[in-house]
């Protein structure tokens, strides 16, 4: 706690601060189960690390798509004008659990220190599905439209606006929320509009994982949310590269954790002490004119 609370102090960050939350999958030595066995229907297996399992990583082309060792899931701190991102928080588990179940986790441990979290971007497997986290904290939960999710009937899929019908042809305004539900209502004259007469002029949405989250994605304030969340990569390289996470293997969760907790620390005191700054580069001195004319 000590560490990240100096750091926040520090004015390191600017005061325009959302969070991410993400994952990384440093491996294990250990590759090869000692014994695979099959409990109630679902395969175990179990290594010479007891701690670790296998599970799933992103598609690289040096890297098989699954991995045998831990998966630290990660809150980092980002600072919307410069788009640098600072790792705050670390929960390291078995590679195989997925991201969804330390979103709670890590708004608690974060809440618990005195981090102040408005906005959470977040991928697509860690949604506030029931509204229980936004219900219990106030937090805001964004992350890109689940594919699975279908579009509702008149809206259009690139800019995300709204119609009552497929006569219409000038989009709804948005009104605001109303319990669950996203209200949208008429913004034409209904003098202009043919239908108006038999036209209710509103429309409610329901709150869905799609693009009509607590905060609809398609709002340009969301999507820049997104766009500076791609930074959120740059705390896992240097907790891999800078620190060793990655090279280092160590073996059980504890000594994971301790590992991850001793990573964040390094990062957070270089960013602090300003020592991964660069130095302007200094401009040659020139020669006055009437020398360099002689």
């Amino acid at each position: 706690m000590y560490i990240p609370h100096h750091f926040l102090q520090s004015g390191v960050l600017g005061d325009h601060i959302p969070h991410g939350t993400d994952s990384s999958e440093p491996a294990d030595e250990c590759k090869i189960p000692l014994a695979s066995l099959n409990i109630n229907g679902q395969k175990v297996r179990i290594y010479s690390d007891l701690d670790c399992d296998c599970g799933k990583r992103r598609n690289k082309r040096d890297k098989s798509v699954y991995v045998v060792g831990y998966r630290p899931h990660t809150l980092t701190a980002i600072d919307a004008e410069t788009g640098h991102s600072f790792p705050i928080i670390s929960l390291p588990a078995p590679a195989n659990h997925r991201d969804s179940g330390f979103l709670t986790l890590l708004v608690d441990a974060a809440q618990a220190m005195g981090v102040e979290l408005k906005l959470i971007t977040a991928d697509t497997a860690c949604h506030d599905n029931d509204g229980s986290l936004y219900d219990k904290t106030g937090i805001y939960v964004t992350a890109p439209p689940c594919s699975t999710v279908s579009t509702p009937k008149y809206v259009d899929t690139g800019s995300g606006e709204v119609f009552r019908h497929a006569e219409c042809s000038v989009p709804m305004a948005y009104a605001g929320i109303e319990e669950d539900k996203h209200e949208y209502k008429c913004s034409v004259n209904t003098s202009e509009c043919l239908p108006a007469g038999t036209c209710p002029q509103y429309r409610h949405i329901p709150f869905d994982r799609g693009f009509f989250q607590r905060i609809p994605y398609h709002t340009e304030q969301i999507r820049e949310a997104h766009e500076i969340r791609k930074n959120s990569e740059r705390p896992f390289n240097l907790l891999k590269n800078q620190t060793g996470l990655e090279t280092v293997r160590v073996r059980s969760q504890p000594a994971t954790a301790a590992r991850c907790m001793l990573s964040s620390i390094s990062v957070l005191l270089l960013e602090t002490a300003g020592t991964r700054k660069k130095e302007p580069a200094k401009k040659s001195p020139q020669m006055p004119l009437f020398k360099m004319a002689a």
